[in-house]
Protein backbone atom coordinates (compact mmCIF):
# COMPACT_ATOMS: atom_id res chain seq x y z
CA UNK A 1 0.00 0.00 0.00
CA UNK A 2 1.43 3.35 -1.34
CA UNK A 3 2.73 6.09 0.89
CA UNK A 4 0.66 9.73 0.48
CA UNK A 5 2.86 12.28 -0.72
CA UNK A 6 5.51 13.84 2.04
CA UNK A 7 6.33 11.77 5.11
CA UNK A 8 2.61 11.66 6.23
CA UNK A 9 1.02 8.49 7.20
CA UNK A 10 -2.03 6.89 5.15
CA UNK A 11 -5.21 7.47 6.65
CA UNK A 12 -6.52 3.66 4.81
CA UNK A 13 -4.83 1.26 5.73
CA UNK A 14 -7.42 -1.95 5.11
CA UNK A 15 -10.18 -1.84 2.66
CA UNK A 16 -12.54 -4.92 1.76
CA UNK A 17 -15.69 -4.66 0.18
CA UNK A 18 -19.09 -4.74 2.02
CA UNK A 19 -21.02 -8.20 1.38
CA UNK A 20 -24.02 -9.65 3.43
CA UNK A 21 -24.14 -9.60 7.03
CA UNK A 22 -22.58 -9.24 9.25
CA UNK A 23 -19.72 -6.34 8.44
CA UNK A 24 -16.24 -7.44 9.73
CA UNK A 25 -15.44 -5.17 13.23
CA UNK A 26 -12.89 -4.46 15.16
CA UNK A 27 -12.42 -5.16 19.25
CA UNK A 28 -13.98 -3.63 21.13
CA UNK A 29 -16.40 -4.77 18.90
CA UNK A 30 -18.07 -8.16 18.60
CA UNK A 31 -20.48 -7.43 15.60
CA UNK A 32 -22.71 -5.17 13.58
CA UNK A 33 -25.97 -5.80 10.99
CA UNK A 34 -27.54 -3.37 8.62
CA UNK A 35 -31.37 -3.87 7.84
CA UNK A 36 -32.61 -2.57 5.43
CA UNK A 37 -36.41 -3.70 4.95
CA UNK A 38 -38.85 -2.66 2.51
CA UNK A 39 -41.94 -3.53 4.20
CA UNK A 40 -45.58 -3.54 2.67
CA UNK A 41 -48.67 -2.20 4.89
CA UNK A 42 -49.43 -4.08 7.54
CA UNK A 43 -52.48 -6.42 8.47
CA UNK A 44 -54.62 -6.57 11.22
CA UNK A 45 -52.13 -8.45 13.56
CA UNK A 46 -49.47 -6.12 12.71
CA UNK A 47 -47.76 -8.26 10.19
CA UNK A 48 -47.10 -7.68 6.21
CA UNK A 49 -50.19 -7.52 4.17
CA UNK A 50 -48.53 -9.89 1.34
CA UNK A 51 -48.38 -13.71 1.47
CA UNK A 52 -45.75 -14.94 3.03
CA UNK A 53 -46.09 -18.11 1.31
CA UNK A 54 -42.86 -19.94 -0.52
CA UNK A 55 -40.94 -18.25 2.84
CA UNK A 56 -38.74 -20.27 5.56
CA UNK A 57 -40.78 -18.67 8.30
CA UNK A 58 -38.35 -18.62 11.53
CA UNK A 59 -35.49 -18.71 9.38
CA UNK A 60 -35.62 -15.79 6.82
CA UNK A 61 -32.96 -13.76 5.44
CA UNK A 62 -33.15 -14.32 1.98
CA UNK A 63 -34.47 -10.97 1.35
CA UNK A 64 -37.20 -12.05 -1.27
CA UNK A 65 -39.48 -8.39 -2.53
CA UNK A 66 -36.60 -6.61 -0.48
CA UNK A 67 -37.77 -7.89 2.90
CA UNK A 68 -37.07 -10.37 5.33
CA UNK A 69 -39.21 -12.03 8.52
CA UNK A 70 -36.17 -13.32 9.99
CA UNK A 71 -36.88 -15.28 12.95
CA UNK A 72 -40.95 -13.96 12.84
CA UNK A 73 -43.64 -15.88 11.76
CA UNK A 74 -46.45 -12.94 12.06
CA UNK A 75 -44.39 -10.14 12.74
CA UNK A 76 -41.27 -9.17 11.20
CA UNK A 77 -38.03 -10.04 14.00
CA UNK A 78 -36.29 -11.97 16.89
CA UNK A 79 -38.83 -13.29 19.31
CA UNK A 80 -36.91 -13.62 22.80
CA UNK A 81 -33.80 -14.88 22.99
CA UNK A 82 -30.87 -14.60 25.51
CA UNK A 83 -27.31 -12.64 25.58
CA UNK A 84 -25.02 -12.71 28.22
CA UNK A 85 -21.40 -10.71 28.28
CA UNK A 86 -21.71 -7.82 25.93
CA UNK A 87 -23.82 -5.07 24.73
CA UNK A 88 -26.41 -4.21 21.88
CA UNK A 89 -26.63 -0.99 20.58
CA UNK A 90 -29.56 -0.89 18.38
CA UNK A 91 -29.61 1.92 16.43
CA UNK A 92 -33.14 2.42 14.44
CA UNK A 93 -33.35 5.21 11.67
CA UNK A 94 -36.53 4.08 10.37
CA UNK A 95 -39.77 2.36 11.28
CA UNK A 96 -40.00 1.06 14.97
CA UNK A 97 -38.98 -1.84 17.26
CA UNK A 98 -40.99 -3.21 19.70
CA UNK A 99 -38.61 -4.41 22.68
CA UNK A 100 -40.01 -7.01 25.61
CA UNK A 101 -37.34 -8.59 28.07
CA UNK A 102 -37.05 -10.59 31.22
CA UNK A 103 -36.38 -7.60 33.27
CA UNK A 104 -40.08 -6.73 33.04
CA UNK A 105 -38.98 -3.59 30.68
CA UNK A 106 -40.68 -2.60 27.04
CA UNK A 107 -39.91 -0.36 24.59
CA UNK A 108 -41.29 1.30 21.26
CA UNK A 109 -38.94 3.48 19.33
CA UNK A 110 -37.78 4.61 15.75
CA UNK A 111 -36.72 7.36 13.74
CA UNK A 112 -33.26 8.17 15.17
CA UNK A 113 -33.63 6.59 18.68
CA UNK A 114 -31.29 4.20 19.65
CA UNK A 115 -31.24 1.60 22.44
CA UNK A 116 -28.52 0.28 24.75
CA UNK A 117 -28.23 -3.26 26.18
CA UNK A 118 -25.77 -4.32 28.63
CA UNK A 119 -26.96 -7.80 28.87
CA UNK A 120 -24.24 -8.52 31.71
CA UNK A 121 -24.36 -11.55 33.45
CA UNK A 122 -27.64 -12.94 31.24
CA UNK A 123 -30.80 -11.32 29.87
CA UNK A 124 -33.60 -12.27 26.80
CA UNK A 125 -35.54 -10.08 24.76
CA UNK A 126 -37.56 -9.99 21.80
CA UNK A 127 -37.24 -7.29 19.02
CA UNK A 128 -40.40 -7.00 16.45
CA UNK A 129 -40.89 -4.88 13.94
CA UNK A 130 -44.59 -3.73 14.08
CA UNK A 131 -45.86 -2.87 10.48
CA UNK A 132 -48.50 -0.26 12.42
CA UNK A 133 -49.58 1.43 8.39
CA UNK A 134 -52.55 -0.23 7.27
CA UNK A 135 -52.64 1.88 4.04
CA UNK A 136 -48.85 2.35 3.51
CA UNK A 137 -45.58 0.98 2.99
CA UNK A 138 -43.58 0.49 6.30
CA UNK A 139 -39.81 0.20 5.75
CA UNK A 140 -37.36 -0.22 8.45
CA UNK A 141 -33.73 0.60 8.22
CA UNK A 142 -31.45 0.24 11.63
CA UNK A 143 -28.15 -1.25 12.70
CA UNK A 144 -27.50 -3.45 15.30
CA UNK A 145 -23.96 -3.44 17.03
CA UNK A 146 -22.70 -5.43 19.32
CA UNK A 147 -20.17 -4.32 22.28
CA UNK A 148 -17.84 -6.08 23.99
CA UNK A 149 -17.34 -5.79 27.95
CA UNK A 150 -14.26 -6.70 29.58
CA UNK A 151 -13.72 -9.38 32.15
CA UNK A 152 -14.08 -7.22 34.87
CA UNK A 153 -18.03 -6.86 33.83
CA UNK A 154 -19.04 -9.59 31.34
CA UNK A 155 -21.25 -10.62 34.54
CA UNK A 156 -22.75 -7.05 35.80
CA UNK A 157 -26.54 -6.84 36.30
CA UNK A 158 -27.88 -6.53 33.30
CA UNK A 159 -28.98 -2.58 32.20
CA UNK A 160 -31.74 -0.96 29.56
CA UNK A 161 -31.74 2.40 28.20
CA UNK A 162 -32.97 4.68 25.62
CA UNK A 163 -31.14 7.49 23.90
CA UNK A 164 -34.02 9.20 22.25
CA UNK A 165 -33.56 10.71 18.99
CA UNK A 166 -33.94 14.50 20.04
CA UNK A 167 -31.09 14.30 22.89
CA UNK A 168 -28.82 12.32 20.30
CA UNK A 169 -26.38 15.50 18.57
CA UNK A 170 -25.95 16.15 15.60
CA UNK A 171 -22.79 17.91 14.44
CA UNK A 172 -23.51 20.06 10.96
CA UNK A 173 -20.03 21.25 9.22
CA UNK A 174 -20.10 23.23 5.98
CA UNK A 175 -17.15 23.32 3.67
CA UNK A 176 -15.85 26.10 1.63
CA UNK A 177 -18.26 25.38 -1.02
CA UNK A 178 -21.10 25.33 1.34
CA UNK A 179 -21.86 21.45 1.22
CA UNK A 180 -22.81 19.96 4.36
CA UNK A 181 -21.27 17.20 6.52
CA UNK A 182 -23.69 15.89 9.13
CA UNK A 183 -22.42 13.88 11.84
CA UNK A 184 -24.79 12.11 14.67
CA UNK A 185 -23.10 11.74 17.47
CA UNK A 186 -24.61 7.87 19.44
CA UNK A 187 -21.17 7.43 22.10
CA UNK A 188 -18.22 9.59 21.59
CA UNK A 189 -17.18 13.39 21.61
CA UNK A 190 -16.34 15.10 18.43
CA UNK A 191 -15.29 18.59 19.50
CA UNK A 192 -17.16 20.52 21.75
CA UNK A 193 -20.61 17.06 20.59
CA UNK A 194 -21.01 14.92 23.16
CA UNK A 195 -22.71 11.82 23.04
CA UNK A 196 -25.68 11.08 25.77
CA UNK A 197 -23.66 8.68 28.19
CA UNK A 198 -23.68 5.11 27.84
CA UNK A 199 -24.69 2.68 30.36
CA UNK A 200 -22.44 2.85 33.25
CA UNK A 201 -20.74 -0.68 32.85
CA UNK A 202 -20.23 0.12 29.54
CA UNK A 203 -16.54 0.10 28.24
CA UNK A 204 -17.89 3.40 26.43
CA UNK A 205 -18.54 4.54 29.55
CA UNK A 206 -14.29 4.11 30.64
CA UNK A 207 -12.77 7.52 29.85
CA UNK A 208 -9.99 6.23 28.31
CA UNK A 209 -11.45 4.07 25.85
CA UNK A 210 -12.04 6.44 23.22
CA UNK A 211 -15.60 4.62 21.96
CA UNK A 212 -17.13 6.12 19.06
CA UNK A 213 -19.98 5.29 17.01
CA UNK A 214 -20.93 7.87 14.12
CA UNK A 215 -23.20 8.31 11.43
CA UNK A 216 -21.77 10.64 8.65
CA UNK A 217 -24.25 11.93 6.60
CA UNK A 218 -22.33 13.63 3.10
CA UNK A 219 -24.00 16.07 0.55
CA UNK A 220 -23.05 15.73 -3.28
CA UNK A 221 -19.33 17.22 -3.37
CA UNK A 222 -18.83 17.70 0.33
CA UNK A 223 -15.69 17.80 1.90
CA UNK A 224 -14.81 17.16 5.56
CA UNK A 225 -11.98 16.09 7.69
CA UNK A 226 -12.71 13.97 10.29
CA UNK A 227 -10.46 13.85 13.18
CA UNK A 228 -8.13 12.07 14.60
CA UNK A 229 -8.68 9.62 17.46
CA UNK A 230 -6.03 8.01 20.32
CA UNK A 231 -3.30 5.98 19.22
CA UNK A 232 -4.09 2.83 19.58
CA UNK A 233 -7.42 2.77 19.20
CA UNK A 234 -9.12 0.70 16.02
CA UNK A 235 -11.43 2.97 13.37
CA UNK A 236 -13.54 1.26 10.84
CA UNK A 237 -15.86 3.10 8.44
CA UNK A 238 -18.40 1.67 6.66
CA UNK A 239 -19.45 3.23 3.59
CA UNK A 240 -22.74 1.58 3.06
CA UNK A 241 -24.58 4.44 0.79
CA UNK A 242 -23.58 6.58 -1.91
CA UNK A 243 -21.39 6.01 -5.27
CA UNK A 244 -17.76 7.39 -4.58
CA UNK A 245 -15.37 8.56 -1.94
CA UNK A 246 -12.08 9.53 -1.23
CA UNK A 247 -10.61 9.15 1.89
CA UNK A 248 -6.91 10.84 2.72
CA UNK A 249 -6.85 10.98 -1.39
CA UNK A 250 -7.52 7.22 -1.67
CA UNK A 251 -10.35 6.58 -4.15
CA UNK A 252 -12.95 4.12 -2.89
CA UNK A 253 -15.63 1.86 -4.21
CA UNK A 254 -19.14 2.06 -3.50
CA UNK A 255 -20.16 -0.46 -0.58
CA UNK A 256 -16.95 -0.98 1.33
CA UNK A 257 -15.34 -0.85 4.83
CA UNK A 258 -12.14 0.91 5.85
CA UNK A 259 -9.78 0.46 8.35
CA UNK A 260 -8.17 4.04 9.57
CA UNK A 261 -5.12 5.06 10.91
CA UNK A 262 -6.88 6.15 14.10
CA UNK A 263 -4.12 9.13 15.06
CA UNK A 264 -3.99 11.17 11.43
CA UNK A 265 -6.64 13.12 10.15
CA UNK A 266 -8.42 11.71 7.22
CA UNK A 267 -9.81 14.06 4.84
CA UNK A 268 -13.11 12.74 2.83
CA UNK A 269 -14.06 13.93 -0.06
CA UNK A 270 -17.22 13.02 -1.46
CA UNK A 271 -18.90 12.27 -4.81
CA UNK A 272 -21.60 13.18 -6.70
CA UNK A 273 -24.05 11.29 -4.65
CA UNK A 274 -25.05 12.12 -0.97
CA UNK A 275 -22.92 9.84 0.63
CA UNK A 276 -23.43 7.95 4.16
CA UNK A 277 -21.25 6.33 6.49
CA UNK A 278 -21.32 4.32 9.73
CA UNK A 279 -17.82 4.72 12.11
CA UNK A 280 -17.19 2.23 14.70
CA UNK A 281 -14.03 3.46 16.91
CA UNK A 282 -12.61 2.27 20.28
CA UNK A 283 -9.91 1.38 22.14
CA UNK A 284 -9.34 -2.34 21.88
CA UNK A 285 -9.98 -4.81 24.97
CA UNK A 286 -7.47 -6.87 23.91
CA UNK A 287 -8.94 -9.76 26.39
CA UNK A 288 -9.69 -13.73 24.49
CA UNK A 289 -12.97 -13.83 22.79
CA UNK A 290 -15.15 -17.16 23.34
CA UNK A 291 -18.44 -16.95 21.64
CA UNK A 292 -21.00 -19.34 20.92
CA UNK A 293 -24.12 -18.05 19.88
CA UNK A 294 -25.66 -15.40 21.53
CA UNK A 295 -23.31 -15.65 24.41
CA UNK A 296 -19.92 -14.26 24.54
CA UNK A 297 -17.30 -14.85 27.21
CA UNK A 298 -13.56 -15.22 27.41
CA UNK A 299 -12.73 -18.99 27.79
CA UNK A 300 -14.56 -21.89 26.64
CA UNK A 301 -15.48 -23.01 30.39
CA UNK A 302 -17.93 -19.73 31.00
CA UNK A 303 -19.71 -20.61 27.59
CA UNK A 304 -20.72 -23.72 28.92
CA UNK A 305 -21.28 -21.94 32.28
CA UNK A 306 -23.29 -19.56 30.69
CA UNK A 307 -25.25 -22.58 28.97
CA UNK A 308 -25.83 -24.18 32.26
CA UNK A 309 -26.83 -20.49 34.13
CA UNK A 310 -29.43 -20.21 31.35
CA UNK A 311 -30.92 -23.63 31.51
CA UNK A 312 -31.23 -23.76 35.00
CA UNK A 313 -32.40 -19.82 35.33
CA UNK A 314 -33.91 -18.73 32.21
CA UNK A 315 -31.75 -15.21 33.33
CA UNK A 316 -34.74 -14.66 35.39
CA UNK A 317 -37.62 -15.89 32.92
CA UNK A 318 -40.21 -14.68 29.90
CA UNK A 319 -42.67 -12.36 31.94
CA UNK A 320 -44.59 -12.17 28.52
CA UNK A 321 -47.33 -13.87 26.50
CA UNK A 322 -45.96 -14.92 23.94
CA UNK A 323 -41.98 -15.43 22.92
CA UNK A 324 -42.54 -12.70 19.84
CA UNK A 325 -44.98 -9.61 21.88
CA UNK A 326 -45.95 -6.45 19.98
CA UNK A 327 -47.07 -3.60 21.75
CA UNK A 328 -50.45 -2.11 21.11
CA UNK A 329 -50.93 -0.42 17.62
CA UNK A 330 -52.27 2.95 19.02
CA UNK A 331 -49.28 2.84 21.43
CA UNK A 332 -46.59 5.86 20.86
CA UNK A 333 -42.77 5.75 21.58
CA UNK A 334 -42.09 5.29 25.20
CA UNK A 335 -40.03 2.94 27.25
CA UNK A 336 -41.37 1.22 30.29
CA UNK A 337 -38.15 0.44 32.94
CA UNK A 338 -37.74 -2.92 34.92
CA UNK A 339 -38.30 -0.63 37.87
CA UNK A 340 -41.71 0.63 36.58
CA UNK A 341 -40.64 3.78 35.78
CA UNK A 342 -42.42 5.25 31.71
CA UNK A 343 -40.48 7.47 29.73
CA UNK A 344 -41.33 9.27 26.38
CA UNK A 345 -39.78 11.18 24.44
CA UNK A 346 -40.64 14.70 24.59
Amino acid sequence: MSQQQGSEQPAVIGLSPLRGMPWPTPDPFLFCVHHVDAYPAGNERMGPTASLAGRQLGQDFDGRDGWNMYHGTVVPGFPQHPHRGFETVTVVRSGLLDHSDSLGAAARFGGGDVQWLTAGSGVLHSEMFPLLKKDQPNPVELFQIWLNLPSADKLVTPHFSMLWDHVIPRHVARDEAGRTTEVTVVAGTLGEVKAPPPPPKSWAARADSDVAIWTLKLAPGARWTLPAAARGSNRFLYFFKGSALKVGGRAIPASHVLQLRPDVDAVLENGPDEAELLMLQGRPINEPVVQHGPFVMNSRQEIQQAFSDYQRTGFGGWPWKSDDPVHAREEGRFARHADGRLERPT
